[in-house]
């Protein structure tokens, strides 16, 4: 039974990667979309280890007609039963996908927000009305350009709405992956004008900059004063801060 459970359970995560990489983009909700190819090639080795194991077993002579116990006569030729649970996690690739990260997570991960670069100079803004920015690049705007030249312009964000707790109010996020889940990071920017919409919703948000702090310096909220919402489909690579989508 424990050289079963090895081999069921290499065969079942390979199975579940493959399947996860291969046919759909499910793995975009755990690991960026430049290691599809590392997945893929895990699927591969789980799977050929699986093949080895399965092999090895047919080869193997057959066990004594008694099973090995020791002084106690306990058996301990075959792997626990809870063992199994194992596989529930592989299965879960193949049946059931855990949801992506989202405004719960972003809620909570205020102690480790996205990293903004200071920048020495700024490039000139288009021209464009709307302005469409990430919501990295508004950021930066408002709280490191000396030029001012968010002021009074019109720009567009896209993100998912994340409540603001208790007092009320939301933000406009993005959850963006370094490598994977784990190492996530978020940017939030304030949004003022209107109720919140439900918790997860993805939006294509057009305002202005809401005067809170000095302009172009780190006292500069990143917030927006609304003046049109449109609800949009997720991306269906929701983990990175790219620029607008439009509104579907």
């Amino acid at each position: 039974m424990r050289r079963l459970a090895q081999t069921a359970l290499l065969a079942l995560i390979g199975a579940g990667l493959l399947h996860t990489a291969l046919f759909t983009d499910l793995y975009l909700r755990y690991v960026k979309e430049g290691l599809r190819p590392v997945l893929v090639a895990s699927g591969v080795v789980l799977l050929l280890l699986a093949t080895v194991n399965a092999v090895l077993d047919l080869r193997r002579p057959e066990p004594a007609a008694h099973p090995h116990a020791d002084d106690h006569g306990h058996d301990h030729s075959t792997a626990p039963k809870v063992a199994w649970l194992l596989a529930l996690p592989a299965l879960s690739l193949l049946l059931y996908a855990p949801p992506a990260l989202g405004a719960y997570t972003a809620a909570h991960s205020n102690g480790k927000p996205v990293t903004t670069t200071p920048k020495e100079r700024f490039p000139a803004l288009p021209a464009a009305s709307p302005l469409p920015l990430t919501l990295t690049g508004f950021t930066q705007r408002v709280q490191q350009d000396p030029t001012l030249a968010i002021k009074g312009r019109q720009v567009q964000l896209t993100g998912f709405v994340t409540p603001v707790g208790s007092g009320g109010g939301w933000y406009l996020t993005r959850i963006i992956f370094t490598c994977c889940a784990a190492d996530s990071q978020t940017v939030k920017v304030r949004v003022y004008g209107t109720d919140a919409p439900p918790a997860n919703t993805w939006l294509a948000v057009t305002g202005t900059w809401h005067p809170a702090g000095r302009l172009g310096t780190r006292t500069a909220e990143a917030a927006l004063d609304v003046h049109d919402i449109h609800p949009m489909a997720q991306p269906v690579n929701a983990f990175t801060d790219d620029l607008p989508l439009t509104p579907s």
